[in-house]
């Protein structure tokens, strides 16, 4: 390790410094960015662009000795889009998202940089080393819990609705997204982006940024082999309209060979010449951005530019990979900067933007929410008329979005099927085309693309920047948005600031597709919701009638940092309790809807509308056996685990009400028990693991086409008859 003078004290734990640098005493004499300014001056003045050199290739010395002091993450794609990432901040832009959770490392170097890690005791390059991929530390992903950095990234595919929501909500902040050219396969980027642009054509202020090195995780991406024509071509195609290519091979002046070239190998003059090119394309693709053009700014050049490797061998470190491996240490040796660069680099890292992106990002705050007022709540009377509970709540919604102009209702499937047009009809959905026979037009509130990744992730994406949405889908559907609702919700967890919750409202469960069989049949889909309550902050809410929906959504809307899923039936069914019932239901975990004495006791503990029918039903037939029945209505399952089961104590605004021990003896203590859901067995898991009574479970098994929702229960042994015998066979 090479000792000199004047270290700055951030610098401590870097193992290589130069000892002179080409170029430095010429243009690093004093920052860039000129105290008391925000930004560069002109992306053409030498001392920027060689400055901004210097920041891209600190950026990759802090990326890889970070990364092999555990021998473990993924310096290389990174690596390739370092001086578009540079480009920005010296420009002034902090409030940068990434698609690419690979880009973690990456992206904790730069907040390194600007002093934004301090918030978290990382001061030095030693301790953001130790506590790289440690509990409590910088995540191998991004997470939401990282000071400055404004959302999650683990799949590929949804980086860009977190960069749609936040241009939707501050309208005159950019917010560049990188894009990995190996996530560029995935479907959901280029569809989410062309939907949103026909809702919104004035919301632009979102830049992709495409990271186009050729390679992906573990070979060449699969568009490595389209030309920059065609390149340019596809995103023009998809209805960008500028579109601004760097390619490092323009500029290369060291004879490599390939499409794809590392600028770090150039000449000085060289790489003077392909900076300045992206911090001009940077600035401008900015102004195109902020100023009513779709655009897209696309640097080409190698994976693992600058680092141990080149290509898909540059993505990930393995065990070998060590800080004393030569490859890793003759990377840092020839990415080294004199201890007056780095001086240099913090300073305008300081400056950009104004100070740490901690302190200036938009995510770092509340946003300001309207006062919604009182819900217009209806409390139908018990045993009156049979009412649709997702109608009713459509109204409540309908309300929100009158209340509050950011709230937005998303739904891929069409809110009309599943008995809530009543949104439409309200709310209106967001389109060009204004036509009220269809309740559509420009400053529509309801969002509608196909994909129900596009809807999860425009709604969790508002969600997670500060604004109230709501996510409509049939239940069947649910499982191609869930992988960025669950990151969303995860993230909720760590969030050091509070923010609404992400609700849903899943209808048309499988018991009223009987006609359209198995396919729209899925509420398997439930597990996934079971296993998640165990985090603690997600709850999966089963209202029974009308009444029950509206004390819910009630609920749920004064929640903060947690993941909530309405599941009701679009059908006419009767009310069965009170609002008031229902509060406390929903505070217990459920409530007990009927109970008769007999010269022995079965409880019935049900989930969901449907399924209490041939619940009631059996009642009956025991009744006549003269065993007595109390039905509970499980309204909210994970208020029934033990505390102990729950990671609720390790979440922000943690919940920690659970049901005690006297009071679920009350509810569910008799001689028998049976659980009964029309869905997935898990979501009952909390009251099997508590009952020491004997007990069973009657639940989904499969799909099949019927002609009513009765004969589509009989197939999965969910009928009165079953259920009487299996109460008397535990019972004897």
């Amino acid at each position: 390790m090479t000792t000199t003078n004047a270290i700055p004290a951030f610098c401590h734990g870097i193992h290589y410094f130069a000892e002179e640098l080409e170029g430095l005493e010429q243009f690093g004499q004093e920052a860039a960015i000129r105290e008391g300014l925000k930004a560069i001056a002109s992306p053409t003045d030498k001392n920027a662009i060689y400055q901004t050199i210097l920041a891209a290739d600190a950026l990759r010395y802090l990326t890889l000795q970070v990364t092999a002091a555990k021998a473990s993450g993924h310096p290389g794609g990174f690596a390739s889009v370092a001086e578009c990432i540079a480009s920005l901040v010296m420009l002034g832009y902090k409030n940068i998202i990434t698609e690419v959770g690979h880009h973690a490392p990456g992206f904790y170097s730069n907040m390194f940089l600007d002093r934004s890690l301090e918030d978290m005791g990382i001061k030095t390059v030693e301790d953001m080393s130790e506590r790289y991929r440690e509990m409590h530390g910088l995540l191998g992903h991004l997470s939401g819990q990282i000071p400055g950095l404004l959302n999650p990234a683990g799949p590929l595919g949804q980086g860009q609705h977190f960069a749609m929501a936040g241009a939707k909500l501050h309208p005159d902040v950019l917010f560049p997204v990188t894009i990995g050219d190996g996530g560029l396969g995935e479907p959901y980027i280029m569809s989410s982006f062309g939907h949103f642009h026909t809702a919104y054509p004035k919301v632009t202020n979102f830049l992709p940024i495409l990271v186009w090195n050729g390679y992906s995780q573990e070979h060449h991406s699969m568009v490595s082999t389209k030309s920059n024509e065609e390149m340019i071509k596809f995103w023009e195609g998809n209805g960008f309209q500028e579109v601004i290519l760097v390619n490092a091979k323009d500029y290369d002046d060291s004879n490599q060979e390939g499409e794809y070239v590392d600028s770090t190998e150039f000449t000085l003059e060289g790489r003077m010449a392909f900076t300045q090119a992206v911090l001009e394309a940077t600035d401008e693709a900015a102004k195109f951005a902020l100023s009513g053009k779709l655009t897209v700014l696309i640097l080409k050049q190698l994976k693992g530019a600058g680092v141990h490797a080149k290509g898909a061998k540059s993505h990930n470190l393995y065990a070998h990979h060590t800080l004393q491996n030569e490859e890793i240490v003759s990377a840092l040796k020839n990415l080294a900067l004199p201890p007056a660069a780095w001086e240099i680099v913090r300073t305008n890292w300081e400056r950009a933007a104004g100070g740490p992106a901690s302190h200036h990002v938009v995510t770092e705050k509340e946003l300001p929410l309207a006062d919604l007022g009182e819900l217009p709540l209806v409390d139908f009377p018990v045993k009156g008329d049979k009412q649709v509970a997702t109608t009713v709540m459509g109204d409540l919604v309908v309300h929100v979005g009158k209340k509050d102009p950011n709230f937005v209702v998303t739904n891929a499937d069409g809110n009309a099927a599943s008995g809530i047009n009543n949104i439409n009809v309200g709310l209106k959905i967001v389109h060009p085309t204004t036509d009220e026979a269809y309740f559509q037009g420009p400053t529509g509130q309801v969002y509608e693309p196909l994909s129900e990744d596009a809807c999860a992730g425009l709604a969790v994406g508002l969600a997670l920047f500060g604004a109230r949405t709501l996510w409509c889908s049939y239940e069947s559907f649910v499982i191609n948005g869930l992988p960025v609702w669950q990151t969303v919700t995860q993230a909720m967890t760590e969030l050091r600031r509070p923010t609404p919750s992400t609700i849903t409202l899943f209808t048309a469960g499988a018991l009223e597709q009987g006609r359209n069989g198995w396919t729209h049949q899925r509420p398997e889909v439930e597990n996934y919701f079971a296993s998640m309550m165990r985090n603690g902050n997600v709850y999966p809410l089963f209202p029974c009638d009308a009444n029950s929906i509206q004390v819910c959504y009630e609920w749920a809307l004064t929640t903060k940092n947690k993941g909530i899923t309405i599941t009701a039936s679009k059908s006419p069914l009767p009310v069965l309790t009170t609002l008031e019932q229902n509060r406390k239901g929903l505070q217990d975990g459920g409530m007990i809807l009927d109970e008769t004495e007999g010269k022995k006791k079965v409880v019935f503990a049900v989930l969901g509308d449907m399924t209490l029918i041939p619940v009631f039903d059996a009642a009956l037939h025991l009744a006549n056996e003269g065993i007595g029945v109390r039905i509970v209505s499980v309204i909210n399952p994970r208020r029934l685990y033990r505390p102990t089961d729950v990671a609720w104590d390790t979440c922000t605004n943690p919940d920690s009400h659970f049901l005690n021990d006297e009071d679920f003896e009350m509810m569910f203590g008799g001689d028998a028990l049976i659980c009964v859901t029309g869905g997935a067995s898990g979501m009952l898991e909390p009251i099997m693991l508590r009952s020491n009574v004997k007990r069973d479970i009657f639940a989904w098994k499969r799909g099949e086409t019927t002609a009513t929702a009765g004969q589509l229960m009989a197939f999965n042994g969910l009928t009165a008859e079953a259920l009487t015998q299996r109460a008397i066979d535990l019972l004897s």
